[in-house]
């Protein structure tokens, strides 16, 4: 075998960390809403002055098959100043009477707003909820004078993500590589949160 000279194109990952490809994604303007399955029962409200152990429970449902950490982060002072910020705008997708999917919505850039989290439960996936909810953020977020609303998603996320946001009119803009400490270790999801992403201790 002839050596070469030449960097390696794979980058090892620390033991004890996660790793995952993000891809950048916007609209310049709300497209038509698309096609909701019928009779979809549950109601969609904003909440204001969300209650943390509220929100870290339906965080916590939606995303730690994902393995989410942001906010888990956070202190519960930081979280709730932020919740309570007006510029946060938190959509809530509630079957029957119990909290399932959250669109939350961040102006706090002026002319361009985040998709944060976006998401539904386990319980609701495939069921056309997720894309009720999309419609319903996508008509709040370009219901205030905002020239783009972005997201981003990675290799963590449900394997239809993308083609989801991309059927929803999202463009795909650029990717960058996340490498973060495995919530799993440090305690802030459980070990068996998102079995199909391994553990190296």
């Amino acid at each position: 075998m002839t050596e070469t000279n030449e960097p390696s194109p794979m980058t090892a990952v620390p033991r004890g960390k996660i790793a995952a490809v993000a891809t950048f994604l916007d609209m310049g303007r709300a497209p038509a809403p698309r096609a909701q399955a019928p009779g979809l029962g549950g109601t969609i409200e904003v909440v204001t002055r969300a209650d943390v152990d509220a929100y870290l429970d339906l965080y916590r449902r939606i995303g730690a098959p994902h393995l989410w950490y942001g906010r888990l982060v956070l202190s519960r002072e930081r979280l709730q100043a932020l919740l309570d910020d007006p510029a946060l705008e938190l959509h809530v997708l509630t079957v029957d009477g119990v909290a399932e999917g959250m669109a939350e919505l961040d102006f706090r850039m002026g002319a361009a707003a985040e998709l944060v989290y976006f998401g539904v439960s386990a319980r609701l996936v495939g069921t056309g909820q997720a894309r009720r909810l999309m419609n319903r953020a996508i008509a709040a977020a370009f219901s205030r004078p905002i020239e783009r609303l972005f997201l981003h998603t990675n290799t963590l996320d449900h394997p239809k993500a993308m083609e989801f946001y991309r059927r929803s009119g999202f463009a795909p803009r650029g990717q960058t590589i996340e490498i973060a400490d495995d919530p799993r270790l440090t305690g802030l999801l459980p070990r068996d949160a998102a079995p199909h992403v391994p553990i190296f201790e």
